[in-house]
């Protein structure tokens, strides 16, 4: 879904002085409420990282758009950028059978749905080794929007690390 010229420039009249200056507002209960800082990243990218990410184009972003797991924002088909805990790296194999592992050992809150909130079907990832140039990336919200549905992304898309400013939890 393509949210339109209008919605784009809505997105960016909200949040463009904000994405300037590097700041994000989260209001999705996978990490605490509040305001963000992208912060900068000058090393590779380590798992136990907590990023900002935009999704590129593609079968996952579409179906976050479309089912409302991804705000508006100013990535790709006008997207938000999504803060994740980085859970693997290339080369890392991952499997799921309920819930994940990652090279055999489990990954905390990791329960794979097999339906939305909303009680639509989610398809689980088929697990394998992360390619490169790729990330696994993870929420321990249960029902986070993650790689446990999506699968690895591109690390291209990493805007920096997510670190909160003023946050509270609901």
């Amino acid at each position: 879904m393509h949210i339109g010229l209008f919605g784009s420039l809505t997105c960016l009249g909200l949040f463009g002085p904000g994405w300037w200056g590097g700041f994000r507002l989260n209001a999705t209960p996978s990490y605490p409420l509040g305001l963000w800082r992208i912060a900068t990243l000058d090393r590779a990218v380590t798992v136990g990282d907590r990023v900002f990410i935009c999704l590129p184009p593609g079968p996952a972003l579409s179906l976050g758009l479309t089912r409302g797991y991804i705000r508006c924002g100013l990535c790709a088909e006008g997207a938000s950028p999504l803060i994740k805990t980085v859970a693997a790296l290339p080369g890392q194999t991952v499997a799921i059978a309920g819930t994940v592992t990652i090279d055999g050992h489990p990954l905390r809150h990791s329960h794979i749905h097999p339906v939305d909130a909303e009680g639509r079907q989610l398809t689980a990832y088929s697990g394998g080794k992360v390619p490169p140039g790729h990330l696994f990336l993870h929420s321990g919200f249960s029902g986070s929007y993650d790689s446990r549905y999506f699968g690895p992304v591109l690390d291209t898309g990493v805007l920096g690390l997510a670190e909160p400013v003023i946050t509270f939890t609901p």
